[in-house]
């Protein structure tokens, strides 16, 4: 059976460091992305299950990186992290496909 790959998108390589530690021994395969960019790069060449967007990126903000995903990957579960939440993010990011708003 072919592992469940998710897409972890974030500028802090602590966080990325996170979720590959926790992530991978469950049995998921876990890329990473520091920026939108190089997150878009990725979605080119795999195909993902799951992506993990940080709502706040150096080259893009993550709702606009969202809908660039969703229409690369519209059947991939989409979900936006923030440390700063605003019901504005909330609504934006949902009206933009997102699965979660964490």
């Amino acid at each position: 059976m072919e592992r469940k790959s998710i897409l972890i998108v974030d500028d802090d390589p602590g966080i990325l460091n996170s979720f590959k530690e926790i992530l991978e021994p469950e049995g998921y395969r876990v890329d990473t992305a520091q920026t939108g960019s190089e997150a878009l790069e990725k979605c080119k060449a795999q195909l993902y299950n799951m992506a993990i967007i940080d709502i706040n990126l150096p080259d893009t903000e993550g709702t606009e990186l969202l809908s660039k995903i969703h229409g690369m990957l519209p059947k991939a579960r989409k979900v936006i992290l923030t440390g700063y939440p605003t019901l504005e993010n909330a609504v934006d990011s949902v009206n933009r496909q997102a699965d979660a708003y964490i």
